[in-house]
């Protein structure tokens, strides 16, 4: 069963870049951008990031978090935060259990070949902890607009 709007998000705890714990249920109070994305450095994945980052003032100054999760290790987040300069926390979802957990991982199929991995998908979360709105299909490079004027319609 997938998830839907108005669901109660599920809560998690991870690590960040800089080995700091991040629980979902310690943000209430506060909207929260939990988007998934593939893998760091990649074409798409650094699109949306940078989009993330070059909105990111208009966010804060709407007390919106956002948060970037994929199956990469803390070190691969790390280079990929610093080389561009992504101002909110990457989260290690190693073994995918929170991507699973929002139907964000699954069968994935690239140039005729199939494989497992993690969905772009994008969960806004309401302060009351349930989920506002969900983008499946996801445009790297106009996302992070997107998003905002959801948030500010």
């Amino acid at each position: 069963m997938s998830l839907q709007v108005g669901d109660l998000a599920p809560d998690f705890s991870l690590l960040d870049t800089h080995g700091n714990l991040v629980r979902l249920s310690d943000l209430r109070g506060q909207r929260v951008v939990l988007y998934f994305y593939p893998r760091d450095n990649t074409p798409g994945c650094t699109k949306e990031a940078c989009g993330f980052r070059d909105a990111y003032l208009d966010y804060e100054s709407q007390g919106v978090v956002i948060l970037g999760i994929s199956t990469d290790h803390a070190k691969a987040h790390a280079k990929f935060t610093t080389k561009y300069q992504l101002p909110f926390p990457l989260l290690c979802d190693e073994d995918a259990t929170v991507a699973q957990a929002y139907g964000s991982y699954g069968l994935k199929k690239f140039m005729g070949k199939e494989f497992m991995g993690v969905h772009r998908h994008t969960f806004v979360i309401g302060s009351d902890g349930t989920i506002e709105k969900i983008y499946r299909k996801v445009k790297p490079e106009s996302h992070a607009t997107e998003i905002l004027a959801h948030l500010l319609g």
